[in-house]
């Protein structure tokens, strides 16, 4: 099935004969290990079961001809990332080029973790020849792979080789940008926000669907603006292309169109005998177009996934890819399904399920374990959100007292929201905990600014960020910017040659943005401080100085404003040293900021603070982001309709099904006791503080009631049984009710 074309048109595709750029690809020499013959397959192979060892062996034989396509299903703790690792080193062993495969995660750190293991595999297995499982050079997340391609294929694609990367906030910021220059921010009515219009335009990129349908389908409220947005997106998009920037969604758009042309399609089908991808039920629909163009036949291609595990559609990830990639292929692709779990028990497993068995649509696979246990996994009623806390806290201490750490027990939620007063519990009963997310470290502002002037030094059109370097002097706001970003662009415009989107014509934009900038008369306030940024600008546009010492020049020039703008100027100048140390690991300043904005850091360290504070905690985490972890003790809380499903996903099938599998995978992290607690009780939010006003919240609707005899289904705290009433107790009641009714009855008298 060949990849449908969008609506972005790139220059210069069409009438390329042959696209190889500066004829980079690799040798065409097969490295081969028949010399050598490799150890007893059944050495390193021995530990796999019958399906992994099928997945791993399939078509591997003649490395000069690449077997069909080969879809794995892995269920839950079916050892998918072993199985996956023990293939690239099987088709290394029997002589495949390591650095003709392409090996696509989703993490930077999921990749380098398989290449340690495919070089551990190989390594062992070809003994004297170890050294051929070090060519593994291909092996990043879609988008780094396609920051790589786009580099080399820039000249032929019309792009800008000196492009730079915007993250999602940045982009946002553009797009706020180009909103407020086509007036949209003046309506009389609300127009949706910067966030929610680069949503809007992400999902439409990502998910290959309409405006329309979008419009109607995730944001309904905007449905008025459809013709005002389509305006807004195309001046976004020439806007980028003016400034030679790039968002996250180009370097797959871009990377897919790259893929739809007939031409270069089969250069990059030429460079890689075998692509392989990890958590492919995660893939967009763009990211399965690249795949299909790049191996429209499937010969050479391996997915690996779970449509049980399909929980981010709101990036843009469809279960259709996994679900639909057999039938691209004639013959259809071969499927091998890994059915045995080593993470769970086997009546957990059984819960687990039956759930996922109720499932519109899916892959026959029911996962089963020797793993034997005679705990059900508890389904636990309980009063409200206090008692739920309550519940967790002493089921944690119980599970602690009988030899189980903290680490080893995990508390999931469907939102970040959901653990608020399960955190009050926790610090008021002296239990430290983990929680995943919060502000991440790029978000920063003191960090930003420092990368704006990088950014804006590399590439002289990236408005954006020479937007937010100038406003970084006193007395120079949005208006005073913007008249010096315009007579910038003027002068730099007015001396570039025809050959612009050259290095050439950039050199020319960096030497006539520093004139221009020395030429601007500041505002009085900003007098002092602007011929040292002139001076600043100049040095590093022009590269007087080699990099990294760049950074340095930029972080002495930032120090007095950050002095001037943030009370804890010392700590964030922590957080630059370190950033500084960091630059000096990168050959470029364009391979830094490239590195940095495709696997941004959460966060940098400090020094080592007093040791021992605690050896042990509890986590706290998303479901979402539990995905691919596993502990012994497992809650999962809020097991109600309005929480699991959310009241924001029944909209219709597709979604629900989703929340089905999101319950799925919440409960298949669990390796021995897994609870799921229902409270009862929950309040209704913006009434006064203690108000009383609440609901009664219902079981999910992804338990019913013929699944119960699955779980062990019990309410808590149990109520103590009564002991039988005694005669004079009873004589002593008859009494008290008789003389009480006879009160009442004297209050009218």
């Amino acid at each position: 099935m060949a990849p449908q074309k969008g609506a972005l048109a790139v220059a210069g595709c069409m009438d390329i004969q042959y696209a190889s750029p500066h004829h980079l690809a690799f040798p065409t020499t097969v490295l081969s290990v028949a010399d050598s013959p490799p150890s007893d397959a059944a050495d390193w192979l021995a530990k796999l079961n019958a399906a992994q060892r099928e997945a791993v062996e399939f078509g591997a034989d003649d490395p000069g001809q690449p077997p069909g396509a080969l879809l794995v299903i892995a269920g839950a703790g079916s050892g998918k990332t072993n199985t996956l690792a023990h293939r690239v080193a099987h088709l290394v062993v029997k002589g495949a080029d390591p650095r003709r495969i392409l090996l696509l995660t989703f993490s930077r750190r999921a990749a380098q973790e398989m290449t340690r293991r495919v070089t551990r595999i190989a390594g062992a297995a070809l003994g004297a020849r170890a050294a051929l499982a070090q060519g593994l050079t291909w092996s990043g997340t879609f988008h780094s792979v396609g920051a790589r391609l786009l580099r080399e294929y820039a000249d032929l694609i019309g792009l800008s080789p000196t492009f730079t990367i915007n993250d999602r906030e940045d982009s946002a910021d553009l797009m706020n940008l180009v909103r407020h220059e086509l007036g949209l921010s003046a309506k009389e009515k609300r127009f949706p926000s910067k966030n929610t219009c680069f949503s809007i335009y992400s999902r439409v990129v990502n998910t290959g669907a309409s405006l329309v349908d979008v419009l109607d389908t995730a944001f309904p409220w905007c449905r008025e603006w459809e013709a005002d947005l389509r305006a807004l997106f195309a001046a976004y998009v020439a806007a980028k292309q003016t400034q030679s920037v790039l968002d996250y969604d180009d370097l797959l758009l871009y990377w897919s169109h790259m893929a739809a042309e007939p031409s270069i399609a089969a250069d990059l089908s030429g460079r890689f005998d075998h692509v392989l991808v990890d958590e492919y039920q995660d893939t967009n629909r763009l990211q399965a177009s690249i795949l299909l163009g790049i191996k429209p036949d499937g010969r050479g291609l391996t997915v690996v996934g779970d449509d049980a595990q399909s929980i981010y559609s709101f990036r843009g990830a469809t279960v259709r890819n996994i679900l639909d990639f057999p039938a691209h292929f004639n013959p259809p692709a071969k499927q091998v399904t890994l059915e045995r779990n080593y993470r769970s028990t086997q009546p957990i497993l059984a819960a687990s399920n039956a759930v996922i068995d109720l499932a519109a649509e899916r892959f026959t696979k029911n996962l089963w374990t020797d793993r034997a246990s005679a705990q059900r996994p508890r389904l636990v009623t309980v009063a409200d959100e206090v008692d739920q806390a309550r519940y967790v806290v002493e089921k944690v201490l119980e599970a602690r007292e009988d030899g189980m750490k903290l680490k080893s027990q995990a508390v999931l939620f469907r939102a970040s929201h959901h653990s608020a007063t399960l955190e009050i519990e926790l610090t008021r009963r002296n239990i430290p905990f983990v929680k995943f997310g919060g502000l991440k470290f790029l978000d920063s502002v003191h960090v930003k600014d420092v990368l704006a002037v990088l950014r804006w030094a590399e590439n002289p059109r990236d408005r954006v960020a020479g937007f937010r370097v100038v406003q970084l002097m006193p007395g120079i706001g949005p208006a005073t910017a913007a008249r010096v970003l315009d007579q910038v662009a003027e002068r730099a415009g007015a001396a570039t040659p025809e050959d612009a989107d050259t290095a050439i014509g950039l050199h020319h934009d960096a030497r006539h943005r520093a004139g221009a900038l020395a030429s601007f008369v500041p505002p009085a306030r900003a007098a002092e401080d602007w011929q040292p940024f002139v001076e600043l600008m100049s040095r590093v546009c022009g590269r007087q100085s080699a990099w990294p010492a760049e950074f340095e020049l930029i972080r002495r020039w930032y120090e007095p404003h950050l002095e001037r703008n943030h009370e804890d100027a010392s700590i964030r100048q922590g957080d630059l040293l370190q950033m500084e140390s960091i630059a000096g690991t990168y050959a470029s300043r364009e391979r830094f900021l490239t590195e940095l904005t495709l696997d941004p850091p959460d966060a940098t360290s400090d020094e080592s603070g007093v040791p021992l504070i605690d050896e042990d905690y509890l986590i706290l985490s998303t479901i979402h982001s539990a995905k691919g972890q596993e502990w012994r003790n497992v809650f999962v809380l809020n097991g109600v309709d309005g929480c699991i499903p959310s009241d924001l996903a029944t909209g219709d099938d597709a979604a629900l099904d989703e929340e089905r599998r999101l319950l799925y995978v919440a409960m298949t992290r669990a390796k021995e006791d897994l609870h799921i607690v229902v409270p009862q009780r929950f309040y209704v939010h913006n009434q006064t503080q203690l108000g009383d006003r609440h609901v009664w919240a219902q079981r999910t609707r992804f338990i019913p009631a013929h699944l119960l005899p699955l779980f062990d289904a019990h309410a808590w705290p149990h109520v103590p049984v009564a002991a039988a009433p005694t005669a004079a107790g009873l004589a002593a009641a008859a009494h008290a009710k008789i003389e009480i009714a006879a009160r009442l009855r004297k209050m009218w008298d």
